[in-house]
């Protein structure tokens, strides 16, 4: 392992890769970058920023060319409420770039380089559904723009994120989740679709919808209304109608449609409501409602209204115990991401 130390002053043409720093801070600030890296692959160095122009305060240090308080190399007070998870984030950063050095530029560009959870997220979408013709600073300032002016969408990206590390046991970390998980970046993506849809915006909102059904597999129409904590697993096929409504802390598997029943306009589309589990491969086709709690199996196609806290399972589906008197659920589905626990009340099924 060979190291060298570079010092490098930053120009305005860098600015894309340090999220929030004008270029009049940029311009007035020297950085130092320690560059590790294997001898042959030189190409490759993580890059770790140090500031020069640091004044020392306490414990602390002030950078007087960006304004901003340090502790040691964590901004301290940026992005406001919710950071806890932001501070996460970074700080499991940095422990994936010890234990992967390699991958210290890619970590820096993504996470370390910018000063909230907005910034990153933005700029990572943007990397992500960018193309020839759709450049990612064009994509950068729709995704940034409604991620940092609308404290909703603020907290329903922090919620989320709790969401998918607490109910997906493949989660390692949030940042894990933050950089890889296509269905969490799919859902953060149509926020902003639906955001720029409800003010007018449709043609940016479709060309957005397009580029995460390419890019993801995940089709959502912009004008769907999705809750917060919300986790797609593994997200890919899934799709969700105009008309569809998803309440709060809801678990969605691949392959699940939210669709209609055929060429019927208006409102069509299924009703989620909060904390429901809905199983891979599964149908839920016209304006129909599932309540509260409830649970559907996988492989099932959902015609009719599913009470609250109740299980409806297979083609087409019908309720654990009967219309009549159907088991209800003590737990919380979308929490406790049952799947199976069902099976001996519904069939004598065996292998």
């Amino acid at each position: 392992m060979a190291a060298s130390v570079d010092n490098l002053r930053m120009d305005a043409s860098n600015s894309s890769a340090l999220g929030d720093f004008s270029s009049t801070q940029m311009g007035n600030c020297k950085f130092k970058y320690w560059n590790i890296s294997r001898p042959s692959f030189s190409d490759l160095a993580s890059c770790i920023p140090v500031c020069d122009d640091l004044g020392k305060i306490g414990n602390a240090s002030l950078c007087s060319s960006a304004s901003c308080l340090m502790e040691g190399d964590r901004p301290v007070g940026w992005g406001g409420a919710g950071e806890d998870v932001w501070d996460k984030i970074r700080e499991e950063a940095r422990a994936d770039v010890e234990q992967e050095p390699l991958l210290g530029a890619y970590y820096f560009s993504t996470v370390l380089s910018h000063n909230s959870l907005e910034s990153a997220l933005a700029a990572h979408l943007a990397s992500k559904l960018s193309s020839d013709h759709l450049p990612v600073h064009v994509l950068l300032e729709v995704f940034l723009s409604v991620f940092s002016g609308d404290q909703e969408v603020k907290r329903a990206i922090r919620e989320d994120l709790k969401g998918a590390k607490e109910r997906d046991p493949a989660c390692v970390s949030f940042v894990h989740c933050l950089l890889n998980f296509k269905g969490f970046l799919a859902c953060q993506a149509h926020r902003v679709a639906y955001k720029l849809w409800t003010s007018g915006r449709r043609v940016m909102a479709l060309l957005i919808q397009n580029r995460v059904t390419e890019v993801f597999a995940v089709d959502i129409h912009p004008a769907a209304k999705i809750g917060s904590g919300i986790l797609f697993d593994h997200a890919t096929g899934v799709v969700i109608g105009e008309t569809a409504v998803i309440g709060d802390n809801v678990s969605i598997l691949h392959n699940v449609t939210l669709g209609g029943t055929g060429k019927v306009s208006g409102d069509r589309h299924p009703k989620i409501g909060n904390g429901v589990l809905i199983g891979a491969g599964t149908q839920v086709l016209g304006n129909v409602r599932v309540g509260d709690g409830a649970k559907i199996g996988a492989g099932s196609v959902v015609l009719k209204e599913v009470p609250a806290r109740t299980t409806a399972v297979g083609n087409p589906a019908r309720l654990v115990g009967g219309k009549t008197n159907p088991i209800k659920l003590e737990s919380i589905p979308s929490f406790s991401m049952d799947h199976t626990s069902f099976i001996n009340d519904w069939s004598d099924y065996v292998i």
